[in-house]
């Protein structure tokens, strides 16, 4: 089994945690659309600028992949976990645009141990991404099962 850095008793309550940034490109914004989200405001530039969008608009599942990669990339890779059995309150509150720098952010916002596995801890979370302007394109309210360190 691979060794792990971060356990349950590793997570702060309330330690907001930057988790790095990622740039959408036009090209990527297009592919992915036409992949898993084939609405035209994501995939076709022209018929994008006629819309209440003004111009083409990343998927908002698109979005909620770069943060997935970001919070990998920043620890959960290396966190000993069972993954999470679901995420609340998700949100896009304003459209991601191709050159838009996403910054991600995570906050966790309730820590307990299971009541059926001494094993296991659970933390809920808040995340959310920050375009370059500072403002908001995506939050959300997973909930991710830890190992505890025993």
């Amino acid at each position: 089994m691979e060794k792990k850095l971060y356990f349950w008793e590793d997570f702060k309550l309330n330690k907001l945690v930057n988790l790095g940034t990622y740039e959408f490109t036009e090209e990527e914004i297009i592919v992915f659309g036409k992949k898993f989200d084939p609405q035209y405001f994501h995939i076709n530039p022209q018929k994008a600028k006629k819309s209440d969008y003004k111009g083409l608009i990343a998927s908002g599942w698109h979005t909620c992949s770069v943060i997935m990669k970001l919070m990998c990339a920043k620890f959960l890779n290396n966190t000993s976990t069972l993954g999470s059995p679901g995420i609340k309150n998700l949100n896009w509150s304003h459209p991601v645009r191709p050159g838009d720098i996403i910054s991600g952010y995570w906050n966790v916002i309730e820590k307990r141990e299971s009541n059926s596995k001494p094993n296991l801890g659970i933390l809920k979370l808040k995340i959310s991404g920050v375009n370059q302007n500072e403002v908001t394109v995506i939050t959300m309210e997973p909930t991710i099962i830890v190992y505890k360190k025993n």
